[in-house]
């Protein structure tokens, strides 16, 4: 078994996933490079997700695991409430539906280490179940975006770790500052200002994509395609007044995700 590495924690805010967290939190304790603590942020679960929690907790006492809840709702608020928790060098946000490969977190350390400018180290989502040839295609597509845009985000949420007082001098996620959809784009810009972005092809990790609907979640490939070829000189008035309005008008709020349309009876 891989002794921890104190210099690493792990934020797990979750929401009702008790068919999901067991894998993500089996592939973490897997880690080549195990973290000393993970934070699970409970963001008012009705399920059994806690259960499950507690239940690795026992298979894995060597791990320190802080249980913390945020009963308001939203991802934002509940990584907020798990990066305040957070005491060591760096920190992994990791989502409750993703699988992290064992070299994930060694992965991002050899990064940080290679780029000791870099503020955040992102890693590019691959969907499960997807065939080799597609995920191949995926990995060269976002390698040569990250090349040519290095300064801005290529993946999401699930694949983010950070220098943990830069990630906290910059205010981390706010809700105040960025309530709405693409929080993990907007973070990315923010801390951007304090710091470079680190990316490798080797880097990725598998996610899910089980959403049906996306209207209510995600952006239009116009405001996808403006995020891109707005210069980052104008990135501040890209997020805080152009799409923080179409946003507010559309009612695209970080809350949102907790709408689960892949579930029978949700509304």
């Amino acid at each position: 078994m891989n002794p921890l590495n104190e210099g690493w924690s792990v934020v797990v805010p979750y929401f009702n996933e008790e068919n999901f967290l067991a894998a993500t939190l089996t592939s973490l304790a897997a880690q080549t490079l195990r973290p000393a603590r993970l934070i699970f942020v409970d963001n008012a679960s009705t399920d059994r997700s806690r259960d499950v929690a507690d239940d690795f907790s026992r298979a894995f006492p060597e791990i320190a695991i802080t249980f913390l809840s945020e009963p308001e709702p939203g991802k934002v608020r509940a990584l907020k409430t798990g990066i305040g928790a957070v005491d060591t060098e760096f920190v992994a946000l990791c989502d409750a539906d993703t699988i992290y490969p064992p070299r994930y977190l060694e992965r991002a350390a050899a990064l940080f280490a290679a780029r000791p400018r870099a503020a955040a180290v992102l890693a590019f989502g691959e969907y499960r179940g997807a065939r080799a040839p597609a995920r191949a295609l995926l990995r060269l597509k976002w390698a040569a975006s990250a090349a040519l845009m290095p300064r801005q985000a290529h993946s999401g949420g699930f694949g983010q770790a950070f220098r943990t007082s830069v990630l906290q001098r910059a205010g981390g996620y706010s809700n105040d500052r960025w309530p709405y959809m693409v929080a993990d784009h907007e973070i990315i810009h923010h801390v951007g200002k304090l710091g470079g972005i680190a990316y490798s092809p080797a880097h990725f990790c598998v996610t899910s994509d089980r959403r049906l609907d996306r209207r209510r979640v995600d952006w239009t490939l116009a405001e996808r395609l403006a995020y891109h070829l707005v210069p980052h000189s104008r990135k501040d008035w890209f997020f805080y007044k152009f799409l923080a309005s179409r946003f507010e008008r559309r009612g695209l709020y970080n809350a949102n995700l907790r709408v689960r349309d892949w579930e029978a009876g949700s509304a």
